[in-house]
């Protein structure tokens, strides 16, 4: 009989089944725990999740959250779960916590859970990556720490996600790009796609040399593809134009716009097609877009 693959802890399968958006367990999770069942918790008793890979939050963002939750308290209550040292363990709403001591508060509504240490971090990883605006590495990181705890094909994440393979294939990897590069992707000096293309090299001391022009010329992605398509430079893959079939005539247009978008998206029939996986999504995408 053939074994079954490890999925999500045994509480979470239920919740997420066939995607994985943390949005949709919190709510659940709220949804069916009794009002008798919501504590008020003292901030003090509160620390993060130390599976939280997350480590900085946008302060303005926080700002505004503070001045909402002086003046209307928390509409949600955070989850949390009963440290094994002292005090809770924050599973969901980080921001919430942070926004709250902003605010002057003492306390915070929260539901307590028994989740476990593999559960943490899956739900850490989750949250972060659909709630946060995680830089490439990140966002990277997030899905090899997925991948790896659930045990999942690069296939079968794209399709809970809703992003496309290609996209969750380019950004893992941008993991195999040195630390120097990667620290300047992380300060947002280098674009996923500029990093896209330097992660197909392999000589270090030529990406570095490429990464530094990009910081200092300002080199569009196009112009960075083809320095690299320069035949003494070494590259991990082999770069060849696309082949000009009808339906992958504008895969390149299709490539740039998932990598900007992080989803997938088809060019066909004069209509460009943009996918999403749910509202908070959508949402991130129109502002990627800078559509109100």
């Amino acid at each position: 009989m053939e074994t079954k693959r490890k999925a999500l802890g045994k509480g979470l399968e239920d919740l997420f089944g066939d995607t994985l958006d943390f949005n949709e367990v919190e709510k659940e999770i709220t949804a069916k725990t009794p009002k008798n069942e919501i504590k008020e918790i003292e901030l003090s008793e509160l620390r993060s999740n130390p599976y939280q890979p997350r480590k900085t939050f946008d302060e303005e963002k926080l700002q505004e959250l503070a001045s909402s939750i002086k003046e209307h308290g928390v509409f949600q209550p955070i989850i949390v779960k009963k440290s094994i040292i002292k005090g809770y363990e924050i599973v969901a709403g980080e921001r919430r916590v942070r926004a709250s001591i902003m605010a002057g508060k003492t306390t915070i509504p929260a539901i307590i859970k028994d989740f476990t240490d593999q559960e943490m971090m899956e739900i850490a990883l989750l949250e972060n990556l659909q709630r946060e605006n995680l830089n490439a590495i990140e966002e990277a990181s997030a899905y090899e720490g997925l991948i790896k705890s659930l045990s999942l094909t690069q296939e079968e994440l794209a399709k809970k996600l809703g992003k496309s393979r290609s996209h969750i294939t380019n950004m893992l990897g941008l993991l195999s790009l040195n630390e120097k590069v990667k620290k300047e992707v992380r300060l947002g000096k280098i674009s996923a796609g500029h990093a896209r293309v330097l992660s197909k090299m392999s000589n270090e001391e030529q990406i570095e040399n490429l990464a530094e022009r990009v910081i200092n010329e300002g080199l569009s992605v196009r112009e960075l593809e083809r320095l690299s398509q320069d035949n003494t430079l070494e590259k991990k893959h082999v770069i060849t134009k696309k082949p000009t079939l009808q339906n992958e005539i504008f895969r390149d247009f299709e490539e740039g716009l998932e990598d900007k978008l992080g989803t997938k998206v088809t060019i066909k029939n004069k209509k460009i097609e943009i996918y999403f996986n749910n509202k908070n999504d959508l949402e991130r995408i129109l502002d990627i877009l800078e559509v109100e």
